[in-house]
């Protein structure tokens, strides 16, 4: 597939790396030259300085025989104008990124009458996330898939967890609950049953949702009456906003603490219910005084991922229940591991993995990208005829990395061993390591995944996974 990206920021970056990995054709247009150079160095791509903008230089990279543009500048005004014109000089479809809360009620306008296929929104994306994370009853990240009867939760273990020390092989595990994954010093281990479990690990636990809970329960990270009233959030940003806004209509208790005066006016402005706090979020004698230590969950959500870190720690050692913090650079996901966060959420791994799944096909109903970004969990549908249906599973070939973690068959869940056969008709669950998504895709998939983009946006939005943002 060819797609050109417009701007390699941390969300082009990102798409960038992802793409080459799965052996598209990838084009870049960025108009910082050391962006290029570093693009250029990395990565086997054409990246070129320019204005995405631009239908000359559109016209040049041949745009009309592409599947696919991704305009995602920091500019919503150029990525929807560069996302017009390749439309009008012929290229497949296109993606535009637009943050502007003034847009979001446009958004249906401009897909409709701009003929912008897929419209992406980070920060009402990461909301979302936030909101999902908050209303979860898990104590870490937990997702849900199969009509939420799968679940893959997130198990942190401390040194008096009964499980550690012990050869999986050897741990009395439900039937229905496999340990995926083990996330151990910054490493993803895919485990087999002669792998140990140690202190400081952490599980990623899949399987049928009430087993996954149970275990969950017993490991002390499921807390039933784990129920949000009061959230602070620290930040008030264009995340902050629609946090903020989507809290109120659960009639939570919000308060939101901003350094900018002129900022704090317009969300006092822009929203109903929610407390504006003048201040800075870091100062603890402020934090006391709002009565941190009474807060259901503290979100932390300025621009710097290393002061959103710092002040969640400080929350979590002042009392607050649940914290989340917003991170952008995936090397700081083994860092939210060991510091005892309950969960980070970035905007930029959100955004590439609504935009992947769309690219990958649409018989991806759905996918959780995890261990910022090195592992990955899809939901798909295989096709008829392709490696993984009509035979048993150990005699597929499946490549260590990738585990089979549940069938979805006529509302039944089946925890597969190497005897079980997968259809054409069932839903599959997959954990695999993120450098080996092409070979999934081989399995699942006839075409791998690289029919008209067209037809796979169209499924995406029919799908019931990631709606347009």
């Amino acid at each position: 597939m060819k797609v050109i990206i417009v701007g390699a920021g941390k969300v082009g970056y990102q798409l960038v790396e992802s793409l080459v990995n799965e052996n598209h054709d990838v084009i870049v247009i960025d108009s910082n030259q050391s962006v290029i150079d570093k693009l250029n160095d990395n990565f086997d791509v054409l990246a070129l300085k320019g204005n995405g903008v631009s239908s000359r230089l559109l016209e040049k990279l041949d745009c009309a025989s592409a599947d696919l543009l991704i305009a995602v500048t920091d500019s919503d005004e150029a990525n929807i104008v560069s996302c017009i014109t390749a439309k009008r000089l012929g290229t497949n479809s296109v993606i535009a990124r637009v943050r502007n809360p003034e847009y979001v009620a446009e958004l249906e306008f401009m897909q409709k009458n701009l003929d912008i296929a897929y419209i992406i929104n980070p920060e009402l994306a990461a909301a979302r996330e936030i909101v999902r994370l908050l209303l979860n009853t898990h104590t870490s990240y937990a997702v849900d898939l199969a009509n939420g009867r799968v679940r893959i939760s997130e198990v942190p273990l401390d040194v008096n967890n009964e499980i550690t020390n012990k050869q999986i092989k050897d741990l009395d595990l439900p039937d229905a609950v496999i340990i995926a994954a083990i996330a151990r010093n910054g490493s993803v281990i895919i485990p087999n049953g002669f792998d140990y479990i140690y202190p400081k690990d952490i599980l990623y636990v899949m399987g049928e949702r009430t087993a996954v809970d149970n275990f969950a329960r017993g490991m002390g990270v499921l807390v039933d009456n784990n129920k949000v009233r009061n959230v602070l959030i620290i930040g008030g940003g264009k995340t902050a906003f629609y946090l903020a806004s989507k809290l109120e209509q659960l009639n939570i208790n919000v308060k939101i603490i901003e350094e900018n005066l002129e900022r704090c006016r317009e969300l006092a402005e822009s929203l109903n219910e929610t407390l504006i706090l003048h201040g800075d979020g870091t100062d603890i004698a402020l934090l006391k005084a709002e009565n941190i230590e009474e807060m259901d969950a503290f979100v932390a959500l300025t621009g710097y991922d290393e002061e959103n870190l710092l002040v969640s720690v400080l929350a979590k050692q002042l009392g607050a229940k649940k914290v989340i913090a917003k991170v952008s650079r995936s090397n700081y996901a083994s860092i939210v591991e060991t510091i005892g966060l309950d969960s980070a959420v970035s905007p930029k791994l959100i955004t590439a993995r609504d935009i992947l799944r769309i690219i990958r096909g649409g018989r991806i109903l759905s996918m959780s990208l995890l261990i910022g970004g090195r592992a990955e969990v899809v939901e798909i549908i295989p096709q008829e005829g392709t490696p993984i249906v009509n035979k048993p599973l150990k005699d597929v070939g499946i490549p260590k990395g990738v585990i089979i973690g549940a069938i979805f068959r006529d509302d039944q869940i089946i925890i597969p061993n190497g005897n079980s056969m997968i259809k054409s008709t069932d839903r599959v669950i997959v954990f695999t390591l993120e450098s080996l998504i092409e070979q999934v895709k081989k399995l699942f998939n006839a075409n791998g995944g690289r029919g008209p983009v067209s037809e796979l946006i169209n499924s995406a939005k029919n799908s019931g996974g990631a709606a347009p943002l």
